[in-house]
């Protein structure tokens, strides 16, 4: 009989012939295939999760959400984006040290605001049911702030494989809460949030004090004063940019609920989860990676060559399911997610587009830190939270929830269109570097998508359409195939 241990041996070696040989594809073949994993439970999970909550329960876990991500990204002052950065792991440790006691002191004082005002708060975002739950805020924070820290230390000893491993556990920790308690209601959808931060953030602590106790046990009160000192600009600048960032992604969520209703915001939740997915799956992956080389394409001359081989690469993922949602999103949200969800494929069909450059832009918006130019993200950030507030103000004066969604994605779109561009000449590329990518990766999804587009202006009958369909999805999957071998 075979051992156990060799088989499991042998499966790991087999795997790792079929990665690509290319350091950085590598990498992020890894980050992104156990992102990959988690979003995968996650959204095949969400059909089963939108038949047992209702809209108005998604509105709660949005409300939630967007007010843990707006406070979390300020949690440790944005210390831990510089945990990469140092040649030794002493002066790490104690960035990382740093980071997380600014994460204590905040989670103290968010307890502080939810036992004083939390009532007040719930009751301001006309979403009164969330009052009983305000107390896993703190907690929310404290679990996520502790992430984010671990998360930048294992990029920094590129443990990919181990921030890949999270991401799995993460989703089937909150999956499993959410589908096990759901005779809890609502109540059971933010304690699978909660169940997912703490199982990211222990494993990855334990990998940090496991490889580099002795770095960590050198760290003194003088080190953590000079990492203070030493990295202040990203407190100073970072700060401001990442919260304006989150801010005007999570704001929407708030602002739905507050000048819409609860079942407003659980709509939007629903379709920009499922636009934003590969941005979770790929973009962040090669984000994170693009991180941990950037520096040294710097001091190589070649930031460049690597901008521009990211861009084309994300233009090319990102394309097919736009086209695929502007062609046919409504009528795909409410085949998979029940006809109630259909108007959240209304959302995403107008969302495409801002989705689609934010794809693009996000990883490569880690240009700011490593050309140390957090004001100039600090300028962005503000200028798309300002346009997303005032479009949204204008749709709720029209008193038209569709109307708002429109403008907020018009919004977004130009916005994200100038970040784009900011990035080609910064990196010194050239303008046609811009939109290159686009046109060429657009002519091919609509190519791929035109079997939908033809029975869709043509009004055949339905049988006609799900062939269509059958036929874009397998187009679109020869051609994620075509651009997996080129990887490799």
């Amino acid at each position: 009989m075979a051992n156990p241990h060799s088989v499991i041996a042998r499966a790991k070696n087999q795997i790792r012939r079929l990665l690509p040989k290319n350091r950085f594809a590598r990498s992020v073949s890894v980050l992104a295939g156990g992102t990959a994993a988690g979003q995968i439970i996650v959204v095949a999970a969400s059909p089963i999760l939108t038949r047992l909550y209702t809209p108005e329960d998604f509105g709660l876990l949005a409300v939630y959400a967007a007010l843990l991500g707006i406070v979390a990204v300020i949690a440790s002052l944005r210390y831990q984006l510089a945990i990469p950065l140092p040649e030794s792991d002493e002066e790490a440790a104690s960035i990382a040290v740093l980071s997380l006691l600014v994460i204590a002191s905040m989670t103290a004082l968010s307890a502080l605001i939810v036992w004083f005002w939390g009532s007040s708060v719930a009751m301001l975002l006309n979403v009164p049911a969330l009052e009983p739950y305000m107390w896993l805020l703190p907690v929310g924070l404290a679990l996520m702030g502790m992430y984010q820290v671990f998360s930048y230390w294992a990029i920094r000893v590129k443990a990919f494989t181990k921030i890949a491993r999270t991401k799995l556990t993460q989703a089937l920790s909150t999956v499993g809460v959410q589908l096990g308690a759901f005779t809890l209601g609502p109540l059971a959808l933010l304690l699978g949030q909660i169940t997912g931060h703490a199982a990211g953030a222990t494993t990855l602590a334990s990998l940090a004090v496991r490889r580099k106790w002795a770095a960590f046990r050198q760290v003194r009160l003088t080190n953590i004063c000079s990492a203070a000192r030493r990295y202040r600009r990203f407190p100073i600048y970072s700060t401001w940019g990442a919260m304006f960032n989150t801010a005007s992604a999570q704001l929407p969520l708030l602002l739905f609920a507050f000048l819409f209703s609860a079942t407003a915001a659980g709509l939007y939740m629903l379709a920009h989860r499922v636009l934003a997915m590969p941005s979770s799956l790929i973009g962040k992956a090669i984000g994170d990676v693009f991180f941990s080389q950037g520096a040294d394409a710097r001091r190589k001359g070649t930031l460049g060559v690597l901008v521009a081989s990211i861009h084309g690469k994300l233009a090319h993922i990102a394309m097919p399911p736009m086209v695929l949602l502007v062609v046919a999103g409504p009528e795909l949200f409410g085949i998979a997610f029940g006809a109630d969800w259909r108007i959240a494929g209304e959302f995403a069909r107008w969302m495409a587009p801002w989705i689609y450059l934010q794809f693009i832009t996000s990883p490569l918006s880690l240009l700011f830190p490593i050309l140390e130019k957090q004001m100039h993200e600090v300028f962005f950030q503000g200028a798309l939270l300002i346009s997303r507030l005032g479009a949204l103000l204008v749709g709720a004066w029209l008193g038209d929830l569709m109307a708002a969604v429109i403008l907020f994605s018009l919004a977004s779109t130009v916005n994200y269109l100038a970040v784009l561009a900011w990035e080609i000449r910064i990196s010194g590329n050239a303008w046609h570097d811009l939109y290159s990518p686009s046109i060429k990766s657009g002519a091919l999804s609509l190519v791929l998508v035109s079997p939908l587009i033809i029975v869709q202006w043509t009004a055949l009958p339905t049988a006609f359409w799900f062939a269509a369909l059958m036929l874009t999805s397998a187009g679109i999957a020869g051609r994620y195939f075509c651009l997996g071998r080129a990887a490799w």
